[in-house]
C-alpha cells in the first residue's frame, strides 16, 4: 500500500511538472483577449506636478490615438495612475507594488523620481515586471550587457554620468577657448553622477573642473556662499550638475551675484517652464548670461512630421495648450516606446515575449535618435541636441547644435 501510494505522489508531481511549460503560454498579468493594462505612479498634484502631469497627459494621447484605431493587436491598453511624491520613497514604493500586486499591471510605463526609482528598481527586477521609460537617469538604469532579470529595465532617457560626460564636450565645441569650468552639484544621486562625468570628460580634454557641492534639502538648495566661491575662481563657463527645483535656485543666485558665465545643465531643464521662469519678461536672469541645456528630443527635421502627429495627439486628446511641453513629449515617447515593444510580440503575450521583442530590432525615438536594447543594452540615449534659451521662442528654446553625441 504504501508503494502504491509512492508511485501516486510521484505521478501527481510529475503531471505538475509537466503542466509548468504550459504556463509560460499563458497571458502575464493585466492582459485579456481585449485588454492590456498598464501604469505609473507619479507627481501629478504635488511638487513636481509640472512633470507628472504633462507627462501622463502625454502618454494618454498617445494610447487615445491607439485605442481609437482598435488597440494593439485588438487590444486597447488601459492606464492606472498612482500618483506619488518623487522624494518620499516609502510612498513611491507603496505606488509601484499596488500597482503591480493590487492592479495587476502588465508593465510600468514611465516611472519617477530618482530616489523612488533607486529604491524600487530590485523589486521590479525581482518581480521580473518591464519597465519602460524611467524619468530619471541614476546610474543603475545602466548596463552594458543585462542579464537575468536585469533585462525588464529598458531606459529611453540618457543617464547621468553619460550626461555629464557630453555637457563638457558641448562647451568645448561652443566655447573652444573655455580651460576652466565650475560645476555646482547637490549631494544626491542626479548631483554625484552627473559631476562624475564632467570631471571625466574635462580630465580627457585637459580641463580643470572647480567643483562646489550645493546641499539639497527636500527639493531646495541655498546656494549663496558657493555662487560667491565659484565667481572669485573666474571660470569661463558653469555647469549645473542638478534638477530642474535646484537649477532654478541657483541660475537665480548666479543672476543675483552678477556672475555673468554661460550656464549649462541637464537636459531636465529644457522646457518652457524654466526658460519662462530665468529669462521671461520678469525673470531674474535676464540677458545677465546664456543658458544651454542637453535635449534627447528633436522636433526638427525627419523628425518634424512625427512632431506634427503629437500635436494633433495632444488637441484632439484636449490637452493642446501642452503641445509645447516637453515633459507631455517625454510621456507620448514613453507610450510609443511601449506600443512599439508590444506590437512586436506574436500569440500568447507574456513578459518574456515582450522584453524579447523589444531587443529583437532598434526602436526608433519619434522624437529623437534611434535606442537599440540588443544584447542585453541598457544604454538610454547616447544622442542629444544643444539647446540656448530663448524667450521668443514659443518652446522657449532655440536649437544651438544638432543631434549629437559626446565625439560628434
Amino acid at each position: 500500500m504504501r508503494k502504491l501510494l509512492a508511485i501516486m505522489i510521484a505521478l501527481s508531481l510529475f503531471v505538475v511538472a509537466g503542466c509548468t511549460p504550459a504556463q509560460e503560454d499563458e497571458y502575464a498579468q493585466g492582459v485579456t483577449d481585449t485588454t492590456i493594462k498598464i501604469g505609473n505612479a507619479a507627481d501629478t498634484n504635488g511638487t513636481y506636478s509640472f512633470i507628472g502631469g504633462p507627462f501622463n497627459h502625454g502618454l494618454k494621447a498617445y494610447l487615445k490615438r491607439i485605442n481609437d484605431a482598435g488597440g494593439v493587436d485588438g487590444r486597447t491598453i488601459e492606464f492606472v495612475e498612482k500618483p506619488s511624491d518623487f522624494f518620499n520613497v516609502p510612498a513611491g514604493i507603496a505606488a509601484v507594488e499596488e500597482l503591480v500586486e493590487d492592479e495587476k499591471i502588465f508593465a510600468l510605463v514611465g516611472h519617477f523620481g530618482s530616489f523612488t526609482v533607486a529604491a524600487t528598481l530590485p523589486y521590479i527586477r525581482e518581480q521580473g515586471i518591464p519597465m519602460v521609460y524611467a524619468a530619471t537617469g541614476i546610474a543603475d538604469l545602466f548596463r552594458e550587457k543585462a542579464v537575468n532579470d536585469e533585462r525588464v529595465v529598458f531606459p529611453v532617457q540618457p543617464v547621468y554620468q553619460t550626461e555629464g560626460q557630453w555637457m563638457v564636450a558641448k562647451v568645448k565645441e561652443v566655447f573652444p577657448n573655455a580651460t576652466k569650468i565650475g560645476v555646482f552639484y547637490t549631494d544626491d544621486e542626479a548631483g554625484q553622477n552627473l559631476r562624475w562625468g564632467v570631471v571625466q570628460q574635462a580630465r580627457a580634454l585637459g580641463l580643470t573642473v572647480v567643483s562646489q557641492q550645493t546641499p539639497l534639502t527636500g527639493t531646495n538648495i541655498t546656494p549663496a556662499s558657493q555662487v560667491t566661491a565659484m565667481k572669485a575662481a573666474n571660470v569661463d563657463v558653469v555647469i549645473a550638475a542638478m534638477n530642474q527645483g535646484p537649477f532654478i535656485q541657483l541660475a537665480t543666485e548666479l543672476a543675483t551675484q552678477n556672475v555673468g558665465k554661460p550656464l549649462f545643465t541637464s537636459y531636465v531643464s529644457s522646457n518652457v517652464t524654466v526658460t519662462t521662469a530665468l529669462k521671461g519678461p520678469t525673470g531674474p536672469v535676464g540677458t545677465k548670461f546664456d543658458i544651454y541645456a542637453g535635449a534627447w528630443v528633436d522636433i526638427t527635421g525627419d523628425n518634424a512630421a512625427n512632431y506634427t502627429q503629437f500635436v494633433n495627439d495632444m488637441t484632439a486628446y484636449g490637452q493642446a495648450a501642452l503641445a509645447t511641453n516637453a515633459f507631455a513629449m517625454a510621456g507620448w515617447i514613453a507610450a510609443h516606446y511601449f506600443v512599439e515593444g508590444l506590437d512586436r510580440v506574436e500569440g500568447v503575450v507574456t513578459w518574456e515575449k515582450f522584453i524579447t521583442a523589444m531587443e529583437s530590432a532598434p526602436i526608433k525615438n519619434p522624437l529623437g535618435g534611434t535606442i537599440d536594447y540588443s544584447d542585453g543594452k541598457r544604454w538610454g540615449t547616447m544622442e542629444m541636441s544643444l539647446l540656448k534659451a530663448d524667450p521668443t521662442q514659443a518652446l522657449g528654446w532655440i536649437q544651438e547644435l544638432p543631434l549629437s553625441g559626446i565625439t560628434g
